[in-house]
């Protein structure tokens, strides 16, 4: 008889360990004129009590992709699922979690323009939304989130200069100070209205609503959309 033979897709040799592998939340928002960003209080260990991204850990049997698996973790840590999720970064080494001899995560970003219902879920003390631009030099947040939080307001930052507008960062329906003012918010300076402006129309980034104006009778302004 016989021996059975080996599964030539089994690659012979030891089984090396695979890294904990978790998804990272950035969620941003402008209020006030102030880019914020959603942190979560952490209710276990690593960090217990402290400020940090909301996040956790792949499962395989769950989820079917990488997005599939972030929007698992924004319902169950905020209650909801997320708009628009951007892929903005993936990080990983021997020293990033406590729990694991090799840790990784990869980080999704979601701009919202409107109110977006969240509450504290699993493994949640609190959910706060804090100054995204303090947040990204917080040095006592969980991990290196603020070091996460820094490269997503980077590529943030990087997209408006190009006068690239992520889904999501503007309702459907604009004004151009309304415009204006949300980029400033997230570049941390002022800009010049009239170059600003004539960039925005070289560029064709946007399309006018005919006939839709928001304002005043003396000096209503035109309604806009992301072309």
């Amino acid at each position: 008889m016989s021996s059975p033979q080996r599964n030539s897709e089994i690659p012979a040799g030891p089984i090396h360990p695979m890294p904990l592998v978790r998804l990272d939340l950035i969620v941003f928002r402008v209020e006030a004129d102030r880019l914020q960003v959603l942190l979560a209080k952490r209710q276990q260990a690593p960090f217990v009590g402290k400020l940090g991204l909301p996040g956790g850990v792949l499962r395989i049997d769950l989820d079917a992709s990488l997005e599939a698996a972030a929007q698992r973790v924004a319902q169950e840590r905020l209650g909801t699922t997320l708009p628009h999720v951007r892929q903005v970064v993936a990080v990983g080494g021997a020293k990033r979690d406590p729990r694991a001899p090799w840790a990784m995560t990869v980080v999704y970003r979601a701009v919202l323009s409107d109110e977006l219902p969240v509450q504290p879920g699993k493994r949640v003390q609190e959910l706060l939304w804090v100054d995204a631009h303090q947040a990204s030099r917080d040095e006592s947040l969980a991990f290196d989130h603020e070091q996460l939080v820094g490269q997503a307001i980077a590529g943030l930052r990087a997209e408006l200069l190009a006068l690239q507008f992520a889904p999501g960062f503007m309702p459907e329906e604009f004004t151009l100070p309304q415009l204006q003012a949300r980029c400033e918010a997230v570049l941390g300076a002022p800009l010049n209205k009239v170059t600003f402006r004539r960039r925005i129309e070289e560029a064709g980034a946007l399309k006018q609503v005919p006939g839709k104006m928001i304002g005043g009778a003396h000096r209503p302004a035109q309604v806009w959309r992301i072309a």
